[in-house]
């Protein structure tokens, strides 16, 4: 890399790696020494974003989760975001109940093992996979039935693209959980998602303000501010993160996904700043195509499909301490947040 050197030019460099056409729905996602996330920025010297020396630990990830994965048009778009949505399971980002923790569990040995096969896998065969952050014995019981009876016949395609399907329909789905406090001091979840803003508290989600009813996005020092409408009447609502640096990212975030699930085109995106005086505060613009040119992006590759190069699971077992790296070092752990199903859940790891 040159000094001079752009963000977009490695997220096109690692995306022709890949041979990749449906980039957008991807960054690239490091940790400063301060342990504060970011993105890559594309228009921005990759040195000058960087706090920390070379060599650069960075996460290639999924940045905006696809609201429809009907409208994905090449397989290597699809399991790429399945190995996503697969990490997601196995950090407790993604939650469901027990019925729906039994079909994702069966949809990834599906996709890994393939049929159901007496002679090759023993009776306690699903304990090998480790799926999500807790499992218990009666999980494992029922994922084994279900991939048993229920998912015979299916390719690691179908498989992993009947998980897309599932995790679509989860509260949790797409949400990258910010922790933060109230304006009670209570511990509250921020996320965002392709149908707006999401506030999850306790055991539910208390708040949904969709985007096409969220007028503002503002920070100072450490409280992030959403300025928006509810049942037709003026809503303000803040919330306290733990560093300045913490509520910028918020922003930040809050402000890319409003750009690319609220608008048609990329031409209607303005610079936006997280104060009204236009000299003061952080100024900041969305760059790329939104969610809608993207998918008819999609429907224009005309292209052969390139060969999707899966990792066996016996492969990804003989290298847990690589696997533990780069858990640690690439993303660090969120606190988890609560299921919002009353059914049975899942247990899960406390942060």
């Amino acid at each position: 890399l040159q000094r001079e050197t752009k963000g977009q030019f490695l997220i096109d460099h690692i995306c022709n790696y890949y041979s990749l056409l449906e980039k957008d729905y991807f960054g690239i996602r490091y940790v400063d020494p301060e342990k504060q996330r970011h993105w890559l920025e594309p228009n921005k010297s990759i040195f000058k974003q960087m706090k920390s020396h070379p060599p650069y630990t960075m996460c290639f990830r999924v940045k905006f989760y696809p609201h429809e994965p009907l409208k994905i048009k090449e397989e290597l778009t699809r399991y790429l975001l399945y190995l996503q949505i697969k990490r997601d399971i196995f950090h407790g980002r993604l939650l469901c109940c027990f019925s729906d923790a039994a079909y994702l569990g069966a949809c990834i040995v599906q996709a890994e093992l393939g049929d159901y096969d007496p002679d090759e896998h023993p009776e306690n065969y699903i304990s090998d996979f480790k799926i999500f952050p807790k499992q218990s014995q009666k999980l494992e019981k029922k994922i084994g039935e279900m991939h048993k009876n229920e998912f015979r016949g299916q390719s690691p395609a179908v498989a992993e693209f009947n998980l897309l399907l599932k995790a679509n329909s989860l509260e949790t789905y797409g949400v990258d959980p910010h922790p933060c406090k109230d304006s009670f001091g209570t511990t509250t979840f921020l996320g965002f998602t392709a149908a707006g803003f999401v506030v999850f508290q306790g055991n539910k989600r208390i708040h949904l303000l969709k985007w096409c009813d969220v007028y503002k996005l503002k920070f100072e020092g450490k409280t992030f501010y959403v300025f928006g409408a509810q049942k037709e009447k003026k809503a303000v609502l803040s919330f306290h993160t733990s560093t300045p640096a913490a509520c910028k990212h918020l922003w930040k975030c809050g402000v890319e996904n409003q750009a690319f699930y609220k608008y048609a085109k990329s031409s209607q995106i303005k610079t936006m700043s997280s104060s009204k005086i236009f000299f003061k505060g952080s100024r900041f613009r969305y760059s790329g195509k939104v969610a809608k040119e993207v998918v008819e992006a999609s429907s224009k590759i005309q292209r052969e499909p390139p060969e999707v190069h899966r990792t066996s699971i016996t492969q990804s077992r003989s290298s847990p301490s690589l696997n533990k790296q780069l858990i640690i070092n690439m993303e660090p752990l969120q606190p988890l947040l609560p299921s919002p199903c009353e059914e049975e859940e899942v247990p899960l790891d406390e942060g």
